[in-house]
């Protein structure tokens, strides 16, 4: 058994809370990159270059890539061989954002009452945390900070078994083409397919964790996914929604077991300011 004292953890929820909205990952730069090679449209050229130009700026300044620092989304998976010990383990993840979004001068967004009087509460806490317990004596965190404009564009619906694959089809493109501008394209699209209403969202958004360019192991849901890119590029939305070939970077599909009557889809749309970071205790 390993203890491990949940200060560490507050220390390193901190720093990826600052690192992760600062800079912004390789595989998603060099995507931006490849992306402005093979552009068509010169304004959808133009933007692609600001949006590496931004991130250079983020980057060298040490300032955030947008100014929707988002929600602090936490990934957990915690060792079974691993004692925590010094504080309760919630607790110091909420000290982590809170301090991370302190220092780094990063935009509080989290409101406590949702629908009603939506008051600031000012540290950007609590924190989002999914916590999975795995083998081993090993802490890893994943930080996604969550902005709401592409957040807003993600989706359900519980298909029908019989939709098939068309269904799932439709429903991304139709999802993707209803978005437009709003969450700032080009986006990353994950999509869950498989579980239940809960699980199928989260593998959804798990799916935008890994890295652009990294299919499904599955190769007829790979080919799903470069299908579904080439169709989402096809309706020529483009970067920030003033046409072109680039609406989308990559589509990610994670699928679950499911119900004999079931057959539930999520999509969660990602900007192009795709933020996360891990690190292991």
């Amino acid at each position: 058994m390993r203890e491990v004292n949940v200060s560490e953890i507050t220390d390193v929820v901190e720093k990826l809370c600052i690192d992760s909205n600062y800079y912004l990952p390789e595989d998603v730069k060099k995507a931006l990159e490849d992306a402005l090679e093979g552009e068509e449209s010169p304004l959808g050229k133009e933007i692609l270059q600001d949006i590496l130009k931004n991130q250079e700026i983020a980057r060298t300044k040490n300032v955030p890539i947008c100014q929707d620092t988002g929600l602090a989304v936490l990934f957990l998976e915690l060792g079974q061989e691993v004692r925590l010990i010094g504080g309760e383990l919630n607790d110091a993840i909420n000290e982590g954002v809170r301090r991370g979004y302190e220092k780094g001068y990063l935009r509080k967004s989290t409101v406590d009452d949702p629908f009603m009087e939506r008051k600031n509460l000012g540290d950007n806490t609590p924190a989002i945390i999914h916590t999975k317990i795995v083998p081993g004596d090993k802490v890893k965190m994943i930080l996604a900070p969550k902005g709401g404009g592409s957040e807003n564009m993600s989706a359900l619906a519980m298909l029908k078994p019989s939709d098939g694959v068309e269904g799932i089809r439709k429903f991304v493109l139709d999802t993707v083409e209803k978005a437009g501008s709003n969450p700032c394209p080009p986006i990353i699209i994950g999509v869950g397919i498989g579980g239940t209403i809960e699980k199928t969202t989260l593998i959804a958004k798990q799916s935008l964790l890994r890295n652009i360019g990294e299919h499904n192991p599955n190769p007829k849901i790979a080919e799903l996914e470069k299908d579904l890119l080439e169709q989402v590029n096809n309706l020529g939305i483009g970067p920030q929604g003033f046409g072109g070939r680039t609406t989308a970077l990559a589509v990610h599909i994670e699928t679950f077991p499911a119900h004999i009557a079931s057959m539930p889809v999520a999509i969660n749309i990602q900007c192009h300011a795709a933020r996360h970071l891990e690190a292991t205790i």
